[in-house]
């Protein structure tokens, strides 16, 4: 198939094509190409919690899908983004259980969320980054930090109203959103929090 090439996860947007869609964005680890990934709504909240190190109140389908795996020992060796059909990416998850290698086809979104919380790495090969790439000579600016996720579904205000909160209020409000599963809110609320300890 080529030469593989390791893929970074540089950010997460709103999609602005289609509706309640994102765009994760890959990028080479050594070089200027970025592959846009166009998921749904379910997949990047899911990649946006171990992007931004929440933990939801109960476990996501992924993390059921990945507390199953370790449980029967299989290994997620590692993604690979090894197809693109009629602008579709198609991926696989390498697997590894009892010292065979398996590899199981994955539509990317999800095999990318599972990439995250096995921390294992995620390549494409070099013709696929080649035909989809996009290159950019500067950072993204929609892209500086993965909370972007939220733009769409959170108000100014609201984020305007967390800067009067103490700090101990926005702890209290950071367990309520996460326990009503608002993962949106809670990623506000936990960047207002890290800027507090500045």
């Amino acid at each position: 198939m080529g030469e593989k090439i390791h893929l970074n996860i540089i950010g997460l947007t709103a999609g602005h094509s289609q509706r309640n869609s994102y765009t994760l964005i890959l990028g080479e680890e050594d070089g200027l190409l970025k592959l846009p990934v166009v998921i749904g709504s379910y997949e990047a909240q899911s990649i946006a919690l171990i992007i931004e190190g929440l933990t939801p109140q109960r476990p996501l389908t992924h993390d059921l899908m990945f507390e199953t795996l370790t449980q029967f020992g299989i290994e997620i060796k590692e993604v690979i983004i090894d197809e693109l059909k009629e602008g579709v990416f198609y991926a696989k998850l390498i697997t590894l259980q009892n010292g065979e290698e398996h590899a199981i086809d994955s539509r990317t979104s999800d095999a990318i969320a599972l990439a995250l919380r096995a921390k294992c790495s995620i390549y494409t090969y070099k013709s696929i980054l080649d035909d989809a790439g996009v290159a950019y000579e500067n950072e993204l600016d929609d892209l500086d930090e993965p909370s972007h996720i939220a733009e769409e579904k959170v108000k100014p205000v609201e984020a305007n109203s967390l800067k009067n909160m103490t700090l101990n209020q926005l702890n209290k409000e950071l367990e309520k959103a996460i326990h009503v599963e608002d993962y949106d809110r809670a990623a506000l609320v936990r960047d207002e929090i890290k800027l507090r300890g500045k």
